[in-house]
Protein backbone atom coordinates (compact mmCIF):
# COMPACT_ATOMS: atom_id res chain seq x y z
CA UNK A 1 0.00 0.00 0.00
CA UNK A 2 1.70 3.28 -0.60
CA UNK A 3 0.66 6.27 1.41
CA UNK A 4 0.41 10.21 0.04
CA UNK A 5 2.70 13.11 1.47
CA UNK A 6 -0.11 14.09 3.46
CA UNK A 7 -0.16 10.41 4.68
CA UNK A 8 3.44 11.01 6.23
CA UNK A 9 2.81 14.90 7.50
CA UNK A 10 -0.02 13.45 9.83
CA UNK A 11 2.93 11.30 11.34
CA UNK A 12 4.34 13.10 14.14
CA UNK A 13 8.12 11.44 13.79
CA UNK A 14 10.54 13.22 16.43
CA UNK A 15 13.39 12.88 17.92
CA UNK A 16 13.80 13.63 22.35
CA UNK A 17 16.44 12.55 24.67
CA UNK A 18 15.22 9.86 27.46
CA UNK A 19 15.76 11.06 30.73
CA UNK A 20 14.33 9.00 32.89
CA UNK A 21 14.19 4.82 33.07
CA UNK A 22 12.35 2.55 35.56
CA UNK A 23 11.42 -1.47 35.18
CA UNK A 24 8.11 -2.22 34.14
CA UNK A 25 6.73 -4.91 37.07
CA UNK A 26 3.44 -5.34 36.01
CA UNK A 27 4.00 -5.58 32.13
CA UNK A 28 3.39 -8.89 31.01
CA UNK A 29 6.03 -9.04 28.42
CA UNK A 30 9.79 -6.89 29.93
CA UNK A 31 9.52 -3.43 29.41
CA UNK A 32 10.78 -0.84 30.59
CA UNK A 33 8.89 2.85 31.90
CA UNK A 34 10.70 5.47 30.05
CA UNK A 35 10.27 9.42 30.14
CA UNK A 36 11.50 10.99 26.70
CA UNK A 37 12.06 15.01 26.65
CA UNK A 38 11.14 16.95 23.49
CA UNK A 39 12.15 20.31 24.33
CA UNK A 40 9.30 22.59 23.96
CA UNK A 41 6.77 19.67 23.57
CA UNK A 42 7.88 18.50 26.50
CA UNK A 43 8.06 15.31 28.45
CA UNK A 44 6.37 12.13 27.34
CA UNK A 45 6.04 8.44 28.56
CA UNK A 46 6.04 5.28 26.85
CA UNK A 47 6.24 1.78 27.98
CA UNK A 48 8.87 -0.12 25.74
CA UNK A 49 9.79 -3.81 25.45
CA UNK A 50 13.74 -3.22 25.14
CA UNK A 51 15.61 -5.16 28.33
CA UNK A 52 17.09 -7.80 25.82
CA UNK A 53 19.61 -4.89 24.78
CA UNK A 54 19.81 -1.96 26.79
CA UNK A 55 20.06 -1.61 30.15
CA UNK A 56 18.08 1.16 32.59
CA UNK A 57 21.78 3.38 33.13
CA UNK A 58 22.84 3.26 29.26
CA UNK A 59 19.53 4.34 28.37
CA UNK A 60 19.65 7.69 30.00
CA UNK A 61 20.96 10.44 27.63
CA UNK A 62 20.35 8.49 24.72
CA UNK A 63 18.66 9.99 21.62
CA UNK A 64 15.51 8.31 20.09
CA UNK A 65 12.93 8.64 17.09
CA UNK A 66 9.23 8.29 18.67
CA UNK A 67 6.21 8.73 17.21
CA UNK A 68 4.53 11.20 19.14
CA UNK A 69 1.14 11.71 18.14
CA UNK A 70 -0.59 8.06 18.52
CA UNK A 71 -3.62 8.23 21.34
CA UNK A 72 -2.40 7.13 24.57
CA UNK A 73 -2.96 3.36 25.44
CA UNK A 74 -3.37 2.32 28.71
CA UNK A 75 -0.58 -0.64 29.70
CA UNK A 76 -1.61 -2.10 32.86
CA UNK A 77 -1.39 1.06 35.37
CA UNK A 78 0.65 2.86 32.80
CA UNK A 79 -0.48 4.87 29.96
CA UNK A 80 1.83 4.87 27.33
CA UNK A 81 1.82 8.64 24.96
CA UNK A 82 4.63 7.59 22.32
CA UNK A 83 6.02 4.98 20.08
CA UNK A 84 9.89 4.62 20.52
CA UNK A 85 11.16 3.00 17.01
CA UNK A 86 13.14 0.53 16.66
CA UNK A 87 14.04 -2.58 14.54
CA UNK A 88 12.96 -5.62 15.73
CA UNK A 89 15.41 -8.54 15.00
CA UNK A 90 15.01 -12.34 14.15
CA UNK A 91 15.74 -13.07 17.97
CA UNK A 92 12.68 -10.29 19.12
CA UNK A 93 15.49 -7.90 20.13
CA UNK A 94 14.87 -4.60 19.36
CA UNK A 95 17.45 -2.09 18.11
CA UNK A 96 17.06 1.81 18.41
CA UNK A 97 16.25 3.87 15.99
CA UNK A 98 18.61 6.78 16.67
CA UNK A 99 20.14 9.85 14.73
CA UNK A 100 23.30 9.85 13.70
CA UNK A 101 24.65 12.97 15.52
CA UNK A 102 23.06 15.12 18.05
CA UNK A 103 20.07 17.47 17.27
CA UNK A 104 17.89 19.86 19.22
CA UNK A 105 15.11 18.05 20.93
CA UNK A 106 11.83 17.98 19.64
CA UNK A 107 13.09 17.80 15.90
CA UNK A 108 10.90 16.70 13.47
CA UNK A 109 12.07 14.09 10.82
CA UNK A 110 11.30 14.99 7.20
Amino acid sequence: MQISWDDFQNIEIRVGTIIKVEPFLEARTPAYKVWVDFGELGVKKSSAQITKLYSQKELVGKQVICVINFKPKQIANFVSEILITGFVSENDEVILVQPERKVRNGLRLA
